[in-house]
């Protein structure tokens, strides 16, 4: 039988009734009028989106089935078919789904240009930007190039004909919205084709990791092992290999081989370790600790950070 609180708002055993929390609508006109704008141009975005991903489906069937109609020898369609459907539908229709249900925060993945997860983020690091690259520099890392077409065009022609490209570019994976700010790689067997490579993206301002503790960089550390098309839009691109943990640990040993890093401390468990697939349709696996690498000089205020010695 349920209890009644007498006048004094005190049930009889003498705790208080809890207060009902306040859920109606903002009475801060300007907010209101923020959230409305954010949700018509959201809208407004995704039907843009839809749009284009109609009009190239029509491009698709129209190039396709109308051709392939006239007899075999318009089978040269299919390339024009492939690079629309591998690079303007599919990735247009995973953008669509992909802000309908991946979260736009910080959830230790990577996210493609097309808003699929990507690869873990298994590093964090203490330090400046010069720091940083001075110490993959010493370390025997390269720093990648730009991509754009001629790096591209390079990057294609040295993986077809077995020839060297140590700064090959990367593709660009978003963390805090924004696509990495430095990349490295250490090119194997003198081509392109397999890779170690990491990428680092500058924290926001005042941005902590869950849990509180302040790092100013993170970064994703991967193998390519060869290359292949994506599994999820048929796009050419590296394929990596499943076990991230390895190659995280070997950017750290590369670092301290070169007493480039001050130290290097783990976080234990920071995140459930699991196995999943990267952007690339590629599978990973990850114990989930997080390595911080601690780039200040010692004895310099702020050096020391919490966790365990790795």
């Amino acid at each position: 039988m349920s209890r009644v609180p007498d006048p004094g708002g005190r049930y009889d055993g003498g705790r208080p009734v809890p207060h009902e929390p306040d859920h109606s609508r903002s009475p801060n006109r300007v907010e209101r009028r923020q959230s409305r704008w954010a949700t018509v141009l959201a809208v407004l975005q995704r039907l843009l989106y839809l749009v284009v991903t109609v009009a190239v489906g029509w491009a698709v069937w129209f190039f396709l089935l109308s051709r392939l109609s006239r007899g075999p020898e318009q089978a040269w369609v299919f390339l024009p078919v492939w690079l629309i459907l591998a690079y303007a539908l599919l990735p247009r229709i995973h953008k669509i789904l992909s802000s309908l249900y991946i979260p736009d925060y910080f959830i230790g993945r990577t996210r493609t240009g097309d808003g699929v997860l990507g690869d873990p983020v298994n590093l964090a690091v203490v330090g400046t930007g010069e720091e940083l690259r001075k110490a993959m520099l010493t370390a025997g890392w390269v720093e990648a190039a730009p991509i754009n077409l001629a790096t591209a065009w390079r990057t294609l022609t040295s993986t077809l004909l077995g020839r060297s490209y140590p700064a090959a570019p990367v593709s660009s994976l978003y963390v805090f919205g924004n696509k990495q700010d430095l990349a490295f790689q250490r090119e194997i067997d003198g081509n392109p084709r397999k890779r170690h490579h990491v990428r680092f993206w500058k924290c926001p301002a005042g941005w902590m990791l869950p849990g509180g503790l302040s790092v100013d960089w993170v970064g994703a550390g991967t193998y390519d092992r060869s290359v292949g098309l994506s599994l999820f839009t048929f796009q050419i691109t590296h394929k990596i290999a499943d076990r991230t943990d390895e190659e995280r640990d070997f950017i750290i040993e590369t670092l301290r081989a070169a007493r480039a890093v001050e130290s290097v401390h783990v976080i234990l468990n920071y995140s459930s370790g699991y196995h999943h697939r990267n952007g690339g349709g590629d599978a990973i696996r990850t114990d989930g600790h997080l390595p911080i690498i601690d780039l200040y000089e010692p004895g310099r205020p702020g050096s020391s950070k919490p966790g365990s010695d790795s």
